[in-house]
């Protein structure tokens, strides 16, 4: 049987009312996931989005059950964005006898402030493990200087803790979402990942 790669996505936290809007896609097909998820699928390798009940406030143990559907190999490559790029720093840096392929954490997130408002209980209540890149293909992180206060501060706390990152920093992408970057598309991601 031939061996295929695959690809984990796992989408952030979108607000209440993105979550029940009917004009919008769900969850994990939402921004560049459908889009991404496709180009992947061309290049045969099975890509999958993370699909967690009530994302507008997120449970670790739920997405955790949906994560751990799916086959994680020593060369399965993971892509978090926003709250689903601090759930795969902690998802990592807690499975210390597991190896993947190549991380993506697009604007990666961990409600540093412990906003009220997000409602994410204890999901990032975890140790930053500092070694956890050593057990990967390479953990790269896409930040844009003008997104959130507490992405960047994020992303900060990412860089202090956790000395091997990859950094690709902009300046005018925002949050990574369909608002800011003004497409489904995100080639610089793509370009990255088959690299």
């Amino acid at each position: 049987m031939m061996h295929m790669s695959n690809a984990i996505l796992v989408p952030g936290r979108p607000d209440k009312d993105q979550h029940y809007d009917p004009q919008r896609p769900s969850n994990s097909e939402d921004h560049w996931f459908g889009w991404l998820r496709r180009q992947l699928i061309l290049k045969d390798i099975h890509a999958v989005s993370v699909e967690p009940p009530f994302p507008f406030r997120p449970r670790y143990d739920e997405w955790l059950r949906e994560f751990e559907r799916f086959d994680i190999l020593p060369d399965t490559i993971l892509v978090g964005h926003s709250c689903g790029g601090g759930f795969l720093v902690r998802y990592l840096s807690e499975h210390k006898d597991l190896k993947v392929g190549k991380v993506f954490l697009v604007a990666p997130w961990v409600n540093p402030d412990n906003e009220e408002a997000s409602d994410t209980a204890d999901f990032f209540d975890f140790e930053i493990d500092p070694d956890f890149p050593s057990r990967t293909d390479g953990v790269t992180v896409f930040f844009s200087t003008d997104d959130a206060v507490s992405v960047v501060k994020t992303v900060h706390i990412l860089k202090e803790k956790v000395p091997n990152l990859q950094l690709r920093e902009y300046s005018d992408k925002g949050h990574f979402t369909l608002n800011s970057l003004g497409t489904v598309e995100f080639p610089e991601l793509l370009e990255e990942l088959i690299g």
